[in-house]
């Protein structure tokens, strides 16, 4: 929308001391006359505005013709990312969430006092003009300015706003800076926003249930991960945020729900990478009456639809390959694949031949289902690019789901690849109360064998709810971020938060 000569003055780049001292002086001198002017540099409100993009849909400049058109008028609100003088004529680039539009103010229109105010602003304020409709000699929509409000005086340097903000560690600590200079950054959250909606009104189409599950846990469950904990005074106990919601919507479904999910903010405390942040969002889901196979059907369709609706195409790109998101994936068995890499048939081999294979990766306390796991992550999911299900996986992993019955060792789980990365896991739930009270016990006692025991006790409660009768169901877990990473072509997780986890910054 700018008509910005080339070669227009830039603002200086965030670091540059020599110039942000002295330009904050002179802001912070701005912000002292307007107030001594009896003007509020920072006024309570601008009501009635028009989204730029609002402006532009409702009108075509060839069809109005140039010049202005005073049958309407608009209010907008937005940052100054532009500013030029042309005597008594000054422009502004005006940019809210939506677009950018022009604005130009004339000193005969405004006056000697309001003009003076308008070629005070500084790139980086924010305003809200309000004025007719204006179409430029270029044929760009515009506002003429009758009336500048300044309604935040910018204290400090904007980030390059030509160019962006390129330096990560600037980019992820202060993602405002980023917003601000990279419209990447604000198309992928704002795709984000476009993702949440369209799976709930997916799930919502549907007859499906949302509900809302605690945060805050008298003990973790449900996932086998390292819990952030913290003390609650009133009550004097430790409680755990939460790992997982899995327990508290399976005693849902024994309470009469069937259809149910919820989008929860999980936190583990592990490591970090650039498909690991402690705090994440997941979709955790369960189909009434369905077994792996019925949840795995469901998930693919809801993530084939949801990916259209928002990128317009099943087919996104990522490290210039095409993936497909389109259902239905195909079901690979992780016995057949890795017999294929490694010519052992995980239902016959021991520990030990497992872990040969595996090499340095295993872990000394890894048990057979722990090796398994590991080799699953350096042969299969690698190799897995296109959407595709690895199903029948170590039972020990899965303590909550059915058996399977071709073998002990396994059970009907499975995890959903794409690009190499795991999106979604789940199963066919466990709904026997005895054989899930010896499958916590059984798993503790896995874990009491591990590097780092979990000294927490297994779910009482969870079991006593299964002793009143839960229905067949089958759930999983969607990764909302790595979804969302895949579709965007992001390279980490923190693209795709908007305020990552980050290291304390060096002195």
């Amino acid at each position: 929308m700018s008509e910005v000569p080339t070669g227009a003055e830039a603002p200086p780049q965030p670091g540059d001391r020599s110039v942000a001292v002295s330009t904050e002086e002179q802001r912070r001198a701005k912000v002292e006359r307007l107030r001594a002017e009896g003007v509020d540099p920072y006024p309570h409100a601008f009501p009635g505005r028009t989204h730029v993009e609002e402006i532009e849909a409702k009108h075509d400049p060839a069809g109005l013709g140039e010049g202005e058109h005073e049958e309407f008028s608009y209010r907008v609100m937005g940052r100054v990312t532009g500013k030029r003088g042309h005597g008594k004529t000054a422009f502004l680039d005006v940019r809210d969430i939506t677009g950018t539009i022009q604005a130009y103010a004339r000193r005969d229109v405004l006056g000697e006092e309001a003009f003076g105010r308008v070629e005070e602003l500084d790139i980086g304020d924010l305003v809200g003009i309000e004025g007719p409709l204006h179409v430029t000699k270029r044929g760009q929509l515009a506002i003429g300015v009758r009336e500048c409000t300044l309604l935040a005086k910018a204290l400090k340097d904007p980030p390059d706003l030509f160019h962006g903000i390129s330096d990560p560690e600037t980019r992820y600590r202060q993602r405002e800076l980023d917003l601000m200079a990279n419209a990447e950054s604000r198309e992928i959250f704002k795709k984000r926003d476009d993702l949440l909606f369209a799976i709930r009104t997916h799930m919502h189409e549907r007859g499906w249930v949302e509900l809302e599950t605690p945060v805050l846990q008298r003990m973790t469950g449900g996932a086998a991960a390292r819990p952030f904990v913290t003390h609650h005074n009133a009550l004097d106990r430790e409680l755990f945020l939460r790992t997982a919601t899995e327990l508290y919507l399976k005693r849902a479904i024994v309470g009469g729900f069937e259809d149910v999910y919820e989008f929860g903010k999980f936190f583990r405390n592990e490591g970090m990478s650039p498909q690991h942040n402690p705090e994440f969002t997941m979709l955790e889901m369960f189909v009434g009456g369905a077994d792996y196979n019925g949840v795995m059907e469901f998930i693919e369709v809801l993530v084939a639809t949801v990916v259209e609706k928002v990128m317009g195409t099943t087919v996104v790109e990522r490290d210039g390959v095409e993936i497909d998101f389109a259902a239905p994936w195909p079901r690979v068995r992780l016995r057949d694949e890795l017999l294929r890499e490694t010519g052992l048939d995980i239902y016959e081999a021991s520990r030990d031949e497992l872990a040969e294979a595996a090499g340095d990766a295993v872990d000394e306390n890894d048990d057979w289902a722990g090796v398994v796991d590991t080799l699953q992550g350096m042969f299969v999911e690698p190799k897995l690019i296109q959407p595709t299900y690895v199903i029948d996986l170590p039972i020990d992993i899965w303590p909550l789901v059915k058996v399977h019955p071709e073998s002990p060792r396994i059970c009907e789980a499975f995890d959903g690849i794409v690009a190499g990365m795991e999106i979604v896991g789940g199963g066919t739930d466990l709904n026997d109360p005895v054989e899930q009270r010896e499958r916590f016990v059984k798993q503790r006692e896995r874990q009491e064998k591990g590097a780092e025991p979990d000294p927490h006790p297994h779910d009482e409660e969870f079991v006593r709810a299964l002793e009143y009768g839960m229905p067949p169901a089958s759930g999983c877990g969607l990764g909302i971020d790595r979804l969302l990473m895949i579709m965007t072509g992001a390279k980490t997780l923190r693209d795709v938060i908007i305020y990552p986890a980050m290291r304390e910054q060096a002195q």
